[in-house]
Protein backbone atom coordinates (compact mmCIF):
# COMPACT_ATOMS: atom_id res chain seq x y z
CA UNK A 1 0.00 0.00 0.00
CA UNK A 2 1.37 3.42 -0.94
CA UNK A 3 1.18 6.25 1.48
CA UNK A 4 -0.34 9.49 0.11
CA UNK A 5 1.24 12.82 0.87
CA UNK A 6 -0.90 15.64 2.33
CA UNK A 7 -2.51 16.94 5.47
CA UNK A 8 -4.76 14.89 7.68
CA UNK A 9 -8.23 16.08 8.62
CA UNK A 10 -7.10 16.74 12.20
CA UNK A 11 -4.26 18.98 11.03
CA UNK A 12 -6.63 20.99 8.83
CA UNK A 13 -9.13 21.40 11.68
CA UNK A 14 -6.36 22.66 13.98
CA UNK A 15 -5.31 25.27 11.41
CA UNK A 16 -8.93 26.42 10.95
CA UNK A 17 -9.36 26.66 14.73
CA UNK A 18 -6.23 28.81 15.04
CA UNK A 19 -7.47 31.13 12.28
CA UNK A 20 -10.85 31.47 14.02
CA UNK A 21 -9.19 32.32 17.35
CA UNK A 22 -7.06 35.01 15.69
CA UNK A 23 -10.15 36.43 13.94
CA UNK A 24 -12.11 36.47 17.21
CA UNK A 25 -9.34 38.53 18.80
CA UNK A 26 -8.82 40.91 15.86
CA UNK A 27 -12.38 41.72 14.72
CA UNK A 28 -13.53 43.60 17.87
CA UNK A 29 -10.40 45.75 17.68
CA UNK A 30 -11.12 46.55 14.04
CA UNK A 31 -14.71 47.50 14.88
CA UNK A 32 -13.56 49.80 17.71
CA UNK A 33 -11.06 51.40 15.34
CA UNK A 34 -13.78 51.99 12.75
CA UNK A 35 -16.05 53.57 15.38
CA UNK A 36 -13.20 55.83 16.53
CA UNK A 37 -12.53 56.89 12.94
CA UNK A 38 -16.23 57.59 12.32
CA UNK A 39 -16.44 59.66 15.52
CA UNK A 40 -13.33 61.66 14.62
CA UNK A 41 -14.81 62.37 11.19
CA UNK A 42 -18.14 63.44 12.72
CA UNK A 43 -16.44 65.75 15.23
CA UNK A 44 -14.42 67.30 12.41
CA UNK A 45 -17.56 67.75 10.31
CA UNK A 46 -19.30 69.56 13.18
CA UNK A 47 -16.27 71.83 13.60
CA UNK A 48 -16.37 72.54 9.85
CA UNK A 49 -20.04 73.49 10.19
CA UNK A 50 -19.12 75.97 12.93
CA UNK A 51 -16.48 77.59 10.72
CA UNK A 52 -18.80 77.58 7.69
CA UNK A 53 -21.63 79.18 9.69
CA UNK A 54 -19.33 81.99 10.83
CA UNK A 55 -18.20 82.56 7.24
CA UNK A 56 -21.82 82.50 6.02
CA UNK A 57 -22.84 85.00 8.73
CA UNK A 58 -20.10 87.37 7.55
CA UNK A 59 -20.91 86.94 3.85
CA UNK A 60 -24.70 87.25 4.19
CA UNK A 61 -25.41 89.50 7.20
CA UNK A 62 -28.97 90.15 6.00
CA UNK A 63 -29.72 86.45 6.64
CA UNK A 64 -27.41 85.80 9.59
CA UNK A 65 -26.47 82.16 10.07
CA UNK A 66 -27.38 79.68 7.33
CA UNK A 67 -30.97 78.43 7.56
CA UNK A 68 -29.95 74.82 6.80
CA UNK A 69 -27.07 72.53 5.92
CA UNK A 70 -27.72 72.70 2.17
CA UNK A 71 -27.22 76.49 2.22
CA UNK A 72 -23.63 75.98 3.37
CA UNK A 73 -22.72 73.65 0.49
CA UNK A 74 -23.32 73.46 -3.21
CA UNK A 75 -22.59 71.10 -6.07
CA UNK A 76 -19.51 71.77 -8.19
CA UNK A 77 -19.18 73.95 -10.17
CA UNK A 78 -20.66 76.16 -7.50
CA UNK A 79 -21.60 79.82 -7.71
CA UNK A 80 -21.82 81.29 -4.20
CA UNK A 81 -25.22 82.62 -3.17
CA UNK A 82 -27.30 82.69 -0.01
CA UNK A 83 -28.99 79.43 -1.11
CA UNK A 84 -25.72 77.60 -1.86
CA UNK A 85 -22.76 79.39 -0.32
CA UNK A 86 -20.16 76.83 -1.51
CA UNK A 87 -18.42 76.91 1.88
CA UNK A 88 -18.81 73.27 2.95
CA UNK A 89 -17.68 70.23 1.01
CA UNK A 90 -20.50 68.19 -0.53
CA UNK A 91 -19.56 65.20 1.63
CA UNK A 92 -20.64 67.20 4.70
CA UNK A 93 -23.52 69.21 3.24
CA UNK A 94 -25.14 66.00 1.91
CA UNK A 95 -26.19 65.21 5.50
CA UNK A 96 -24.58 61.77 5.84
CA UNK A 97 -20.87 61.10 6.28
CA UNK A 98 -18.94 58.20 7.77
CA UNK A 99 -21.97 56.52 9.32
CA UNK A 100 -23.20 59.77 10.90
CA UNK A 101 -26.27 61.90 10.17
CA UNK A 102 -25.29 65.57 10.00
CA UNK A 103 -27.62 68.51 10.68
CA UNK A 104 -27.32 72.29 10.71
CA UNK A 105 -29.89 75.06 11.09
CA UNK A 106 -29.97 78.76 11.85
CA UNK A 107 -32.45 80.25 14.31
CA UNK A 108 -33.86 83.73 14.81
CA UNK A 109 -34.10 84.58 18.51
CA UNK A 110 -35.59 87.51 20.39
CA UNK A 111 -37.86 88.62 17.54
CA UNK A 112 -34.93 89.14 15.18
CA UNK A 113 -35.48 88.94 11.42
CA UNK A 114 -32.05 87.36 10.91
CA UNK A 115 -30.73 84.05 12.19
CA UNK A 116 -28.84 85.03 15.33
CA UNK A 117 -27.79 81.52 16.38
CA UNK A 118 -27.24 78.11 14.84
CA UNK A 119 -26.78 74.49 15.76
CA UNK A 120 -24.63 71.98 13.92
CA UNK A 121 -24.78 68.38 15.02
CA UNK A 122 -23.98 64.78 14.11
CA UNK A 123 -25.41 61.51 15.43
CA UNK A 124 -24.52 57.92 14.52
CA UNK A 125 -26.81 56.13 12.07
CA UNK A 126 -26.57 52.94 14.11
CA UNK A 127 -25.56 53.18 17.77
CA UNK A 128 -22.62 50.88 18.62
CA UNK A 129 -21.91 50.19 14.94
CA UNK A 130 -21.15 53.52 13.29
CA UNK A 131 -20.49 55.37 16.56
CA UNK A 132 -21.39 55.78 20.23
CA UNK A 133 -21.21 59.57 20.68
CA UNK A 134 -23.30 62.47 19.36
CA UNK A 135 -21.70 65.87 18.68
CA UNK A 136 -23.06 69.42 18.46
CA UNK A 137 -21.86 73.01 18.25
CA UNK A 138 -23.59 76.39 18.52
CA UNK A 139 -22.43 79.94 17.80
CA UNK A 140 -20.01 79.94 20.76
CA UNK A 141 -17.87 77.45 18.79
CA UNK A 142 -17.54 74.91 21.64
CA UNK A 143 -17.73 71.30 20.46
CA UNK A 144 -20.10 69.39 22.72
CA UNK A 145 -20.53 65.64 23.03
CA UNK A 146 -23.24 63.34 24.36
CA UNK A 147 -21.23 60.22 25.24
CA UNK A 148 -22.76 56.79 25.41
CA UNK A 149 -26.35 57.85 24.82
CA UNK A 150 -28.39 55.57 22.61
CA UNK A 151 -28.39 57.12 19.15
CA UNK A 152 -30.31 60.34 19.51
CA UNK A 153 -31.28 62.28 16.44
CA UNK A 154 -28.84 65.10 15.70
CA UNK A 155 -29.42 68.01 18.11
CA UNK A 156 -32.29 69.98 16.53
CA UNK A 157 -31.85 73.25 18.41
CA UNK A 158 -29.60 75.36 20.60
CA UNK A 159 -31.36 74.41 23.86
CA UNK A 160 -30.88 70.68 23.25
CA UNK A 161 -27.21 71.22 22.45
CA UNK A 162 -26.68 73.25 25.62
CA UNK A 163 -28.65 71.05 28.04
CA UNK A 164 -28.05 67.50 26.78
CA UNK A 165 -24.42 67.73 25.67
CA UNK A 166 -21.19 68.52 27.56
CA UNK A 167 -18.08 70.28 26.28
CA UNK A 168 -15.69 67.86 24.57
CA UNK A 169 -12.29 67.38 26.18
Amino acid sequence: MTRQKGFSLIELLIVVAIILVIAAIAIPSLLRARIAANEASAARSVREISTAETTYHTAYPQIGFAPNLVSLGGLAPCSPSAATACILDDSVSAGIKGGYRIFAAGFATGGSLTNTDFVGSAAPNTFNQSGVRDFCVISDGVLRVNPGAPALPPAPNVTTCLTTYVAAQ
